[in-house]
């Protein structure tokens, strides 16, 4: 296997970390949207799923984030306890909005969330044991760097579908356009007649 550089490391934290920072600034987007709004309280059941799913995918992009700074900066042992913790999390978090998912309109019945949260849930559990299994009981920093692609990844997929799940669901809520207004010419025509 390839040597793993510290450059290469430092890349995979700074691709983390530019998309949790632009990740964080769509939530306030979203926050801020009529959508967020029309959905009613913050208990109800869409939005209780959206709030599960954006804790979701911070732990993603953190995961390769602090593990990637932990495996350049710290000894070995650190970025195998930060794996450890992050990828429990992780685990925890799926198991959490799988059951929101499955829940009664918990995404509006979308196909493309409920695909996406099965894929993604089998990617935790790859991304979770790869590292053992590629370096047995000792990793090596090689041995982690397709757990943190596979994060990378989920994360940014599972950030693609929500977003087009809320385009359908404003594309779904949209009101039928009104009836275009009579013209004045039309309405003088009616009163003329008898």
């Amino acid at each position: 296997m390839r040597e793993v550089t510290d450059e290469f490391l430092l890349a995979i934290a700074g691709i983390a970390a530019t998309l949790v920072g632009t990740f964080i600034v769509a939530v306030f987007f979203y926050l801020d949207s009529a959508l967020h709004r029309s959905r009613g309280a913050a208990g109800s059941t869409p939005d209780q799923y959206m709030r599960a799913g954006t804790r979701w995918v911070l732990i993603a992009y953190s995961l390769p984030l602090i593990v990637a700074l932990a495996l350049v900066g710290a000894e070995p042992v650190w970025a195998v306890v930060a794996f450890f913790v992050f990828a429990a999390v992780l685990v925890a978090a799926t198991v959490d909005t799988t059951r929101r998912i499955v829940r009664w309109g918990a995404t509006r019945k979308s196909s493309a969330l409920t695909a996406n949260e099965i894929l993604t849930s089998l990617a935790v559990v790859a991304l979770a044991v790869l590292p053992w299994l590629l370096g047995g009981w000792v990793p090596s920093r090689a041995d982690f760097v397709p757990s943190l692609l596979l994060a990378l990844a989920i994360g940014f997929t599972s950030t693609a579908t929500v977003i087009m799940s809320v385009f359908d669901a404003e594309e779904m809520s949209a009101p039928a356009p009104e009836p275009a207004a009579p013209s004045r010419g039309s309405a003088t025509r009616r009163r003329r007649r008898p």
